[in-house]
């Protein structure tokens, strides 16, 4: 009953956090729209960028990044709290770090289903890159810095933040398995990095046809 309860809680915060809509918020308070009617439709901080302007969407991309880091600090120290409290006896060390991962592993699950899937939004919204940056800063920082090195060199270069995304989700993957990491860690990057790509498939069918906008030019 405790592993359910704790693994619930983790799963609906996660979730939560992840569904704060930061890029739908920042095109109502600064400009009174919905975000979702203007350029690429996704309300993360490349289509913000575009619409509302450079800071809103750095707020908006460092926001989205937190609601990752928040479901993983949450996942890593909150649920296992509630794990001891509701469990009938004592859960051992062993038995704290196996769920622990799993924890971990379903709340950036969740966290990159709120962002894309927002409760708030009719369940639409972005394609949860900068939301997956943070859960890989958070659990495992070189992975992480790993791939958001690949994203800026990539920006730097071709100036397509899609392309820098999906090569960013691509190279987390292949660091992830690259590191030691628990089992859950490698399958929520590799569910994770797939997911975020697939939600680009849009752009990937623009980046074949030569019709993607690069940075700086709107949609």
């Amino acid at each position: 009953m405790a592993f359910w309860t704790a693994s619930a809680v983790g799963l609906m915060i996660a979730y939560l956090f992840g569904s704060v809509p930061t890029g739908y918020l920042a095109g109502k308070l600064l400009k009174g729209i919905d975000i979702r009617e203007h350029g690429s439709r996704s309300t993360g901080a490349t289509n913000v960028l575009r619409t509302l302007g450079k800071w809103p969407a750095l707020v908006v991309l460092i926001a989205d990044v937190l609601k990752g880091v928040a479901a993983i600090v949450v996942a890593r120290s909150f649920c296992p709290w509630v794990y001891t409290e509701f469990s009938a006896t004592p859960p051992t060390a062993v038995d704290l770090q196996t769920w622990g991962s799993w924890a971990v592993c379903l709340a950036g699950i969740a966290v990159l289903l709120g962002h894309s899937r927002s409760i708030w939004l009719n369940f639409t919204g972005g394609k949860s890159a900068a939301t997956g940056l943070g859960v890989l800063l958070a659990m495992s920082w070189p992975v992480g810095l790993g791939a958001a090195t690949v994203f800026g060199v990539v920006l730097a270069i071709a100036r397509l933040v899609s392309l820098s995304s999906i090569l960013a989700a691509s190279a987390a993957i292949v660091l992830i398995c690259g590191f030691e990491h628990p089992l859950p860690y490698r399958l929520l990057v590799i569910a994770g990095g797939i997911y975020v790509i697939v939600r680009h498939r849009a752009n990937i069918r623009r980046l074949l046809a030569g019709t993607e906008p690069r940075l700086g030019r709107t949609v």
